[in-house]
């Protein structure tokens, strides 16, 4: 007669079972992020739908929002490129002071945003080292939107090299030594063998600096001119908003930047999910 089969011993857990962590993360996320949400588009709801169209759709806040929205872009774009090229360095060629050029990477994450717009305002400005220059070409970029993009890309750089980084340092150059054995191009490797692996780590480090320009404040107020219709930013008007006791106006002005953003951070995961799904396929 065989012996019966020994029971199968579930294997322990350092952490505690899928129904604690999942009800210790539901209750987290409530209490930081989706009770205050809700009580913003709460606030927002106090206005009349005639006052809230009126306020979202002045010709004053839609332009505050192409400047945020657009320089946001802009300025994400430019740190992917950038980004993705300070990372290769940093990952691939040892140079004399590169550990100290990796730290400076992230100086404006620790840098407070007021002193980094400081900063370039005194550099930008007319009279500055760099603006006294340009000046002399007819190019201005404090007090334009121009500065707003600089600011932007300057708070934003971080996120893309901090995310791109590992994924270079773990990519094997073996793959690329076989590529180039094998007859392929710079171009062809490159293609080929390293811009799939990159690519969704390139658009989450895109993602996050666009999702933290949008926001920015700090940094922004002192180079921008704040010039209605021209480089007044939409946290700005919150502000102002706010100074004035209007609540409910800057509840709803900042509902409409959540909505469009949590919009635009959705197509760009979407995006980012379709390339490794198309990755994994291999085509």
């Amino acid at each position: 007669m065989t012996s019966p089969l020994p029971a199968r011993r579930k294997p322990k857990r350092v952490l505690p079972g899928f129904g604690l962590t999942l009800g210790y993360s539901v209750v987290y996320l409530s209490l930081l992020v989706l009770i205050p949400l809700a009580g913003l588009f709460l606030k927002a709801s106090g206005m009349t739908w005639e006052a809230f169209t009126d306020l979202i759709l002045s010709p004053r806040v839609l332009a505050a929002y192409k400047i945020s929205f657009g320089a946001a872009f802009i300025a994400a774009v430019i740190n992917a490129f950038f980004g993705f090229i300070v990372a290769w360095v940093l990952v691939r060629y040892p140079f004399p002071g590169r550990r100290l050029i990796d730290a400076l990477v992230d100086l404006p994450f620790a840098l407070p945003t007021a002193v980094a717009g400081i900063a370039l305002t005194a550099l930008y400005a007319p009279n500055g080292w760099f603006g006294s220059y340009l000046a002399q070409h007819d190019i201005k970029v404090a007090f334009t939107p121009t500065g707003i993009v600089v600011a932007l890309t300057f708070i934003g750089l971080p996120f893309v090299v901090r995310t791109v980084q590992p994924v270079l340092a773990d990519l094997e150059t073996e793959l690329e030594e076989a590529a180039a054995s094998l007859g392929a191009s710079r171009w062809q490797t490159f293609h080929a063998v390293i811009w799939p692996a990159v690519l969704p780590a390139l658009i989450t480090g895109f993602a996050l600096a666009f999702a933290r320009a949008i926001g920015e404040y700090g940094s922004v107020i002192f180079i921008a001119g704040n010039m209605p219709m021209i480089s007044e930013i939409a946290p700005l008007l919150i502000v102002t908003q706010l100074e004035q006791y209007n609540y409910n106006g800057a509840a709803a002005i900042a509902a409409v930047m959540l909505v469009i953003s949590f919009v635009l951070l959705l197509l760009v995961n979407s995006l980012q999910a379709w390339v490794r799904l198309r990755g994994g396929r291999g085509e």
